[in-house]
């Protein structure tokens, strides 16, 4: 029988991507736990279109 857990699967896009005005996007699949984080996710990820680490925050 499966687990029924808190795990969900959430879209994380940059942030600076979206003000550049740049043809793209750079979005990254991760999961998170609801119960230890409810609110939205942020992260320092790697853009490849802008070569460089930027913030990634999740979308719905």
């Amino acid at each position: 029988m499966a687990k029924k857990g808190n795990r969900v699967q959430v879209i994380l896009e940059c942030t600076e991507h979206k003000e550049s005005g740049m043809p793209g996007t750079s979005r990254y699949i991760t999961t998170k736990n609801k119960k230890n984080t409810p609110d939205r996710m942020e992260l320092k990820k790697y853009n490849p279109i802008l070569k460089k680490v930027t913030l990634h925050r999740e979308i719905k």
